[in-house]
């Protein structure tokens, strides 16, 4: 470390990437699955989301959540807009969107209903039970189907990836949380992904989950699977309080983002559940 001339130690210089997030933060994983996929070098702070950083508070003040990147230290919030990003600041590094403007448009406009469709599907089948439950499932079987469709007949026909043959900027926006869907089968008992009635979009998880820089940014499915059925605890308590006329402050339809956003660490407090 450099000394300044008074013989104290100089402070160490901001790194030119930091990135703000939570382990259990799909949202999270997207940015920092892209940053590897790009050979990017970055450091990590991970947040505490029932007691969030003050830095964190100061460089997202709009939403307060995860994950938050800082580029030479200037702030970037929500995770697809840092994926899309990237590929702007860092145009020498492997593209995450396509060359082709119809394709770019077509991968965000995916990339959207993972984000508006599917995955507060996925969520409320996880934080409900009974016919509630049931038709959360069907919506995400009709989401998954649409999907599906894409693989078999549109256009990503023929694709081993939706970015083609490598991993691209849908890839990671579907892929980092829909992890979750085994995990949440595990702790409902209720199979969402079935290699028979999706078989295209199952082969691409399983490809997708193949991946080296895949392996390194996911958790162990164990810390997943303890983390989810405290997680499951909480929301179904929350279910039942609102439904006793009790008032939670957190919509338990909002309170999980998966399979494409992971809610913050269960101890954390209820206010803290729709972080992403």
């Amino acid at each position: 470390m450099e000394k300044q001339e008074n013989g104290s130690e100089a402070p160490a210089p901001e790194p030119e990437l930091k990135l703000y997030g939570s382990w259990a933060s799909s949202y999270t994983h997207r940015v920092q699955l892209a940053l590897r996929l790009k050979g990017l070098e970055f450091e990590y702070a991970e947040e505490d989301l029932g007691n969030k950083s003050e830095a964190l508070l100061r460089h997202n003040p709009v939403h307060k959540k995860v994950p938050v990147l800082l580029h030479r230290g200037r702030p970037l919030a929500e995770s697809v807009i840092i994926l899309q990003y990237l590929d702007d600041a860092f145009p020498d590094t492997r593209p995450l969107l396509p060359s082709d403007p119809f394709l770019r448009a077509l991968s965000r406009f995916w990339c959207h209903f993972a984000d508006d469709k599917l995955g507060p599907a996925v969520g409320a089948v996880f934080a409900s039970t009974g016919k509630e439950q049931e038709e959360a499932v069907r919506q995400v079987h009709e989401n998954l189907a649409m999907l599906e469709a894409e693989l078999r007949e549109g256009e990503f026909k023929g694709r081993r990836f939706f970015g083609g043959d490598r991993v691209g900027l849908l890839d990671v926006v579907l892929g980092c949380g829909s992890y979750w869907l085994a995990v949440f089968e595990e702790v409902t008992g209720v199979r969402l992904v079935d290699a028979d009635a999706f078989p295209l979009f199952h082969a691409w998880l399983r490809d997708f989950e193949a991946q080296e820089e895949v392996k390194e940014t996911i958790p162990s499915v164990d810390r997943l699977l303890e983390y989810a059925r405290g997680l499951r605890q909480m929301l179904l308590a929350l279910a039942a309080g609102a439904g006793d006329g009790g008032s939670t402050g957190v919509p338990v339809s909002s309170a999980v983002d998966a399979p494409v956003a992971a809610a913050p660490p269960a101890p954390a407090p209820a206010a803290a559940a729709v972080d992403i």
